[in-house]
């Protein structure tokens, strides 16, 4: 049962990484997602690049699901991805709609990996090896 959990929790972190990715399709997507507007290549090289790292992320998530080994690895890499969010959101004096949006969905991220964690380390060792 806590197998099961701990890979649900990956897999809902793992679901909120994907998002972005649907920002690889263009410009118009990337632009509603993140409610900016990007008026230069550069951002939007940039904008899909984020897309597809986002996708690495989500995709380490999703085998660290299935595959436990991997799944300190995907704890850190997720701990990586969103601290430094609220980090820079913490310091800004001023965001939008969309980064609002954004951080609800990365506090339901940050809940889901330290239950996960949590459960992963409280485990017998021989039950997750």
């Amino acid at each position: 049962m806590r197998e099961k959990a701990i890979s649900f929790l990956l897999l809902v972190i793992a679901a909120i990484h994907f998002v972005p990715v649907i920002g690889l399709t263009g410009v118009a997507q990337l632009e509603s997602l993140y409610g900016i507007s990007i008026n230069s290549p550069d951002l939007e090289i940039l904008m899909r690049h984020r897309a597809i790292l986002f996708g690495l992320l989500g995709f380490v998530f999703t085998l660290a699901a299935f595959k436990p080994i991997y799944q300190p690895l995907a704890f850190i890499l997720a701990a990586a991805s969103l601290l430094p969010f609220f980090f820079l959101v913490g310091v800004s004096d001023t965001y939008g709609e969309a980064i609002s949006t954004i951080v609800v969905g990365d506090v339901i991220a940050l809940s889901a990996l330290i239950v996960a964690v949590a459960l992963r380390f409280s485990a017998p060792r021989s039950v997750l090896s």
